[in-house]
């Protein structure tokens, strides 16, 4: 393999990588459990076990990355969490 072809290979993954972008979900004292557990199953795809243990991450440490991925298949379901009361953004 050539060295060329090695590097563009190794550029071709990082541009891959940051092409990831994450919703984080931060923590309130408005929203109950119950609420943001159901906004994780319905709007994020979670299994329940999952938005679970995501409420609990971000009650305790204050924020949790709760979906990953391309930016435009994000910002609807920020949009959809936004819109249920819940705090998030995409970075």
């Amino acid at each position: 393999m050539s060295t060329e072809r090695k590097i563009q290979e190794e550029v071709d993954v990082l541009e891959q990588e940051t092409n990831v972008n994450e919703i984080v979900l931060f923590n309130d004292d408005v929203n109950t459990f119950d609420h943001v557990i159901d906004s994780l199953v319905e709007i994020c795809d979670h299994t329940l076990e999952q938005a679970e243990q995501c409420a609990i991450l971000v009650h305790y440490k204050g924020k949790c990355t709760v979906k990953t991925g391309e930016y435009k298949d994000l910002k609807p379901r920020c949009i959809q969490l936004l819109t249920k009361g819940l705090s998030a953004e995409i970075i």
